[in-house]
């Protein structure tokens, strides 16, 4: 392994609204990165960004992580220690209307991954999780600790698979990994040149609220009004995008220092503040001096009720906390959408 290669991170997935985020903040904090991706819901437009941001050429492979071939001549033709694993499809509706789609493609990959890893002797890897590995949970905020309950969607199930399949590959293996579970990511560079781009219609929250401010939808819907929360409708825990892509720079350094305390270990990413979808909506029409179109649709499959974080683990153990408020962090998301529309 080459000198330098304990700095340098492959990302996979990394074209796309976290991993471009993440890419930024890897170069900033001093590693070199290796960027893979297959365009399958994101395009060059990121990582055309990411190179302006940081003021030159990311190394780039467009690479299907499913492809064991052409994995291994990545892993041939580059020197890094570490990755961080972004690569997955993320829409919970659509896993819950085509599981094996979610199943073959999300843990594939992440087989791909780890099998690679061993073979060539790579050290620590970050697994991009998710809140949705708590199922519909009893207690408020969860933590690292909280029982993970049966996922209520094929997107969750890959995600505590994948945890699993972690846990034991680092259990009879020198690799160490740390899976980070995010809550609800949103938000934009302060740039604004790199942010979240869903191809077509978008699945999450903001970018179908800023789609809809800037006319490209012509109404946003809010799934539920009927939940058991003070307003009616589902609570999340909003990450700013970049405060996230931060924590998984700690999560590498850690693991590249040695600190880690276990060789597999797990921190809750969020900011430990439940909002809820409605408040959310008028933020962002109060913060953008904008009124957004919006109706009340019937509840969608797969929601979970309310979540939201205790990042106390994190705050301590990575020396981590979400800094940036939800005001700005909607303020970024406008900001991007306006900037992707000049474009068009």
């Amino acid at each position: 392994m080459a000198k330098d290669s304990k700095r340098t991170v492959l990302v996979t997935g990394g074209a796309g609204f976290i991993g471009s985020h993440t890419l930024v903040e890897l170069i900033n904090a001093g590693f070199e990165v290796v960027a893979v991706d297959n365009f399958s819901n994101s395009d060059d437009t990121c990582l055309k960004g990411v190179e302006q941001i940081v003021g030159r050429k990311i190394p780039f492979e467009n690479i299907d992580c499913c492809d064991y071939e052409a994995m291994e001549k990545l892993f041939q033709s580059y020197e890094f220690d570490s990755v961080i694993h972004f690569a997955a499809f993320k829409a919970v509706g659509e896993s819950v209307e085509m599981p094996l789609k979610y199943y073959r493609n999300n843990i594939t990959s992440f087989l791909n991954v780890l099998e690679l890893m061993q073979k060539y002797n790579r050290s620590n890897i970050v697994f991009s999780s998710s809140a949705t590995v708590y199922g519909e949970t009893d207690v408020l905020p969860v933590t690292e600790q909280t029982p993970r309950m049966p996922a209520i969607s094929s997107y969750g199930n890959t995600k505590q698979i994948c945890e699993d399949i972690l846990r034991d590959t680092v259990a009879s293996s020198k690799i160490r990994g740390i899976a980070l579970r995010y809550f609800n990511p949103i938000g934009a560079h302060p740039s604004a040149l790199i942010g979240e781009l869903p191809r077509g219609v978008p699945n999450n929250l903001v970018p179908f609220i800023t789609q809809t401010a800037s006319g490209v939808r012509e109404c946003l819907s809010v799934f539920g009004n009927d939940y058991p929360t003070p307003d009616g409708s589902c609570i999340r825990d909003y990450i700013d995008v970049v405060d996230l892509a931060k924590a998984h720079v700690s999560a590498i350094s850690r693991m590249v220092e040695d600190k880690n305390k276990q060789n597999y270990e797990i921190f809750n990413v969020g900011t430990g503040k439940g909002t809820s979808v409605l408040e959310l909506v008028s933020m962002f029409e109060k913060v953008n001096n904008l009124k957004l179109n919006y109706k009340i649709a019937p509840r969608r499959q797969g929601d979970v009720v309310a979540i939201y974080a205790d990042t106390t683990l994190a705050n301590v153990e990575l020396g981590w906390k979400a800094e940036r408020s939800l005001e700005d962090t909607l303020a970024s998301a406008w900001k991007w959408e306006q900037y992707i529309r000049s474009k068009k």
